[in-house]
């Protein structure tokens, strides 16, 4: 949500610790991360210097509390948001609407700045509504550090306590409610948006804190993820038809790799010559560690198999899969995976060596989630994946999460926090005005709400969509299906506003 169990708890959409029972022989056994696939967004843009700054905001603090459930004399921490009022409308016009909408965008596992850079429809549709635009960050992400630093704040269990997604919507909860009394706009309506785990945000938001925002845009948000909701192989299933819709000879070189590798390892000097092979900086010290490297690669892929050239996670052509699926077959399985994975890795050209080290900051503020509360089991099947067969198995994954930060999962807390196991039920009876956005595309599709649960909780389906490509910002290049999207968005959330405010003039006027 692939790697050896020293690695098992410091990598992930999202994704997610999966260890696997063993049952075709001779398989390579990548094992899997706690939530790899969300949270390792991030780790590609861990400093705002490779962030690049398209759009123009404030950066400014504000003090936030470290423990919103508790009375007693805990710290708090300077929590960092961006903040652009180049299209606002406040102060004219008098009356109920003489501000414009807040759009808040709920920020996940990363860098602020960097997901305010890849949220392009946000700023695009600003001076439609005449909106103001904040971006505030998730706290022990980016610079939102408690205990004042990195260090200080991951320095163990109890100082990492406090990351949790209940104190994160908490935090957002404060934030817009003192942003609004600060601007004397208690009257603005404020929208709410995320993509991925920020979308899961947005949408609990909804169900949590229904009266701060009167609506939200949850794009590729997979809160269906979770303990006996959706079938536990459906990522890796959609990971690999992805693949196959594009080439069933690449799809079966892939499956056949694991094999391979597992055979070449076993060799005398084997592993130096796929250390050889797939151009790697350091000698591998085990198979395992190459099967993770393209395990992720093409997991990754999969989500950002974008219609027009990317550089969201890494830089990519349009449609890289199908760009994978293209090299030649008349070359080893192994030099095919290799060219493949390049694609991904190196397209520009420019590495010379890759690295499969890990996150150089150590462990990661998600792997942290995905061991107390965000547990989204994972396998892979057998008839279906391309990748080696397995079953989640949560005694594993717990034995990890004790050997890395000394504490027991909870795998049932989201679902008790966040509207149960009939999720889809809660939402119709309790949830109003949320879009649930996704593509099909996307191996994280299989955990999102796909069909309508009511007139006003939407689902937005798009057979070629990939990994939240409707929060991206538009380009020459976006097929017919993505431009109506937006609009359908768009007119969506026009109604949320009218509504509101017809509600409001309702209201004063009795």
């Amino acid at each position: 949500m692939m790697m050896s169990s020293k690695r098992y708890i410091s990598k992930l959409l999202l994704s997610l610790i999966l260890i696997f029972l063993l049952s075709i022989p001779i398989t390579a056994i990548p094992s899997r991360s706690p939530s790899r696939f969300l949270g390792n967004f991030a780790k590609h843009h861990k400093t705002t210097d490779t962030i690049n700054k398209t759009y123009r905001y404030d950066i400014r603090y504000f003090t936030q509390t470290l423990d919103h459930f508790s009375f007693s004399n805990l710290p708090t921490f300077q929590q960092r948001y961006l903040i652009s009022t180049d299209h606002w409308l406040s102060g004219g016009g008098g009356g109920l609407n003489r501000f414009g909408p807040i759009f808040v965008y709920c920020g996940n596992e990363g860098d602020i700045e960097w997901f305010a850079s890849n949220t392009g429809f946000l700023w695009e549709i600003a001076s439609t509504f005449g909106a103001l635009i904040v971006f505030p960050e998730h706290r022990y992400y980016g610079e939102s550090m408690p205990y004042g630093s990195r260090e200080k704040a991951y320095k163990n269990a109890n100082s990492l306590s406090y990351l949790t997604a209940e104190q994160a919507l908490a935090d957002y909860a404060v934030f817009i409610t003192d942003l609004k009394r600060n601007l004397s706009a208690e009257a603005s309506p404020v929208v709410l948006f995320g993509g991925s785990y920020g979308g899961m945000l947005a949408a609990w938001m909804r169900l949590k804190y229904p009266h701060i925002a009167i609506g939200a845009l949850a794009s590729s948000a997979p809160i269906l993820q979770f303990e006996d909701i959706v079938p536990t192989e459906t990522f890796y299933d959609i990971v690999s038809n992805d693949f196959r819709r594009e080439s069933l000879s690449c799809f079966d070189a892939i499956k056949k790799s694991w094999e391979e590798i597992e055979v070449e390892g076993k060799k005398e000097n084997g592993l130096l010559q796929l250390t050889k092979k797939f151009h790697l900086c350091q000698s591998l010290n085990s198979t395992e560690d190459l099967s993770d490297w393209l395990d992720s690669a093409y997991s990754y892929l999969a989500m950002v198999d974008y219609p027009y050239p990317s550089s969201f996670l890494m830089p990519l052509p349009a449609n890289p899969i199908k760009e994978i699926d293209s090299y030649p077959e008349g070359t080893s399985i192994l030099e095919r995976v290799f060219a493949g994975v390049s694609i991904y890795y190196n397209y520009t050209g420019t590495v010379d060596c890759f690295d499969l080290a890990d996150d150089p900051h150590g462990m990661s503020g998600w792997d942290w989630q995905a061991c107390t509360e965000m547990v989204m089991p994972m396998s892979s099947s057998r008839n279906n994946s391309m990748f080696p067969t397995y079953n989640f198995n949560y005694t594993s994954y717990q034995e990890q999460c004790v050997k890395e930060f000394g504490i027991k999962p909870r795998p049932r807390w989201i679902t008790t926090e966040f509207g149960g196991h009939d999720m889809r039920t809660s939402l119709k009876m309790f949830g109003s005005n949320i879009i649930f956005s996704n593509g099909l595309l996307d191996p994280w599709s299989g955990g999102g709400v796909l069909q309508n649960l009511s007139e006003t909780i939407v689902a937005l389906v798009s057979k070629e969509g990939a990994h939240h490509i409707d929060l991206r910002a538009s380009t020459d290049d976006d097929p017919d299906w993505l431009v109506e999207q937006r609009k359908s968005e768009i007119k969506l959330i026009k109604s949320w506003i009218k509504n509101y405010y017809q509600e409001k003039i309702g209201h004063f006027s009795t």
